[in-house]
């Protein structure tokens, strides 16, 4: 279901339009807080070669890091589904939950009370000005949609997931599922 407003919660599907756009072509971005000050997302389709353990050794476990977006990438963010174990959590929307208590949820995962399908680590997150979304809707960089997913976004969202939700579009959308993603190269 295709909203026009984008509100926290909502997923931004990137335009099959924004080609050189390395952050952002042919991503999914969870919005994880939209406000009068601003937005703030994670690109849940861009995973990097680099495990939770690489980055904080003391992590014994090999979930995958994603790229969250261009802004502050040298920080680690995290969003869950499982706020009833880690302490402070702020609800997103539809069970979806960012941060928390991090020495909890680090002992967690030691312990293996959380698997990949209740968490995701990003190296930095998506960030928009006042307005600046609204403006790249304007210019229809983005569509906007609804996590019908739910708290199973994690398990679901993969490398594939920028090509289902463009199916699910519909119309014109469906021949550019299949386009390369550098147009150049067909």
């Amino acid at each position: 279901m295709i909203s026009t407003l984008p509100k926290k919660g909502h997923l931004l599907i990137a335009e099959p339009s924004i080609l050189g756009d390395v952050s952002f072509n042919r991503s999914v971005v969870l919005l994880a807080e939209h406000n009068d000050e601003g937005s703030i997302g994670f690109i849940l389709n861009k995973p990097l070669n680099y495990t939770i353990n690489d980055l904080l050794p003391e992590i014994e476990s090999s979930f995958k890091i994603y790229n969250g977006g261009p802004v502050e990438q040298d920080n680690l963010y995290f969003i869950h589904n499982i706020p009833d174990i880690i302490p402070n959590s702020v609800e997103i929307s539809n069970g979806i939950y960012w941060g928390g208590d991090f020495e909890t949820t680090k002992q967690l995962i030691n312990e293996g009370r959380i698997t990949k399908n209740h968490i995701r680590f990003f190296l930095g997150y998506s960030g928009w000005s006042v307005n600046q979304l609204e403006m790249e809707m304007q210019e229809n960089s983005w569509i906007v949609a609804e996590n019908t997913l739910k708290n199973k976004l994690l398990s679901k969202a993969s490398t594939l997931f920028w090509k289902e939700k463009i199916i699910e579009q519909g119309g014109e959308y469906v021949l550019f599922s299949n386009a390369p993603e550098n147009p150049m190269l067909n």
